[in-house]
């Protein structure tokens, strides 16, 4: 229905506007895709004159519905990959954007819709971000940053904010996995850093790093 490039926009789209309220501005998504304000302002045309989005110049960028849905779409087929990719064929979490970024393009309905029940339909990726359904519904869940949490405080880790491959590296050698149980020991008033326990290990970490950690509270 939509050719690679206007499923990658319509998708940038999707996820700036969670930053820009009133708007996405033609900058800021030639910025996120690396390409030309003049390049970005076509694109908005040619969807604008498929009803995907609504443009005005120099007023910012919004999804109509119909272009929300369809980037929902798009998102339900990434990060259903990115599942497929961890669970059946043992991809490491910081490996699958990339091949998930080229599948996601795939058109078929009834290949998602098989794939979803075959990985008994997940409601969140491997990095913790929510899976829409097939009504481009997203699932819900309560979390909080790492960096927020309070001395004493007792979590389970549920997400990223962070999915670039060197910093989920850094995780995965320091033994930092959704799942894993954490609580703050320590707080330096000097650099935000922490002192976490880690199952049954314990770390120092940065601020940057407890700043891209979501954490769902036990305690």
């Amino acid at each position: 229905m939509f050719s690679d490039s206007e499923e990658n926009y319509l998708k940038t789209i999707f996820h700036l506007e969670r930053q820009f309220k009133d708007g996405v501005s033609t900058n800021a998504i030639a910025d996120q895709m690396q390409t030309k304000a003049s390049s970005v302002t076509d694109m908005m045309k040619r969807l604008s004159d498929k009803n995907l989005v609504n443009y005005v110049k120099y007023q910012g960028v919004t999804l109509c519905d119909k272009g929300r849905i369809a980037a929902a779409a798009i998102i339900r087929k990434h990060r259903l990959w990115e599942v497929f990719l961890v669970e059946k064929l043992d991809f490491s979490w910081d490996e699958v954007h990339e091949v998930a970024e080229q599948l996601e393009h795939i058109e078929s309905e009834e290949l998602i819709d098989k794939l979803d029940k075959l990985l008994n339909y997940p409601k969140f990726d491997p990095h913790g971000d929510p899976i829409p359904n097939k009504d481009g519904n997203f699932p819900v869940r309560d979390k909080v940053l790492l960096s927020d949490l309070s001395i004493g405080s007792k979590g389970i880790c549920v997400g990223v904010k962070d999915t670039s491959s060197s910093f989920l590296k850094y995780l995965d050698k320091n033994g930092i996995a959704l799942g894993k149980s954490i609580q703050v020991l320590e707080k330096e008033d000097f650099d935000h850093s922490q002192k976490i326990k880690i199952e049954n290990e314990v770390l120092q970490v940065s601020q940057q790093i407890a700043s891209n950690l979501y954490i769902k509270t036990t305690h």
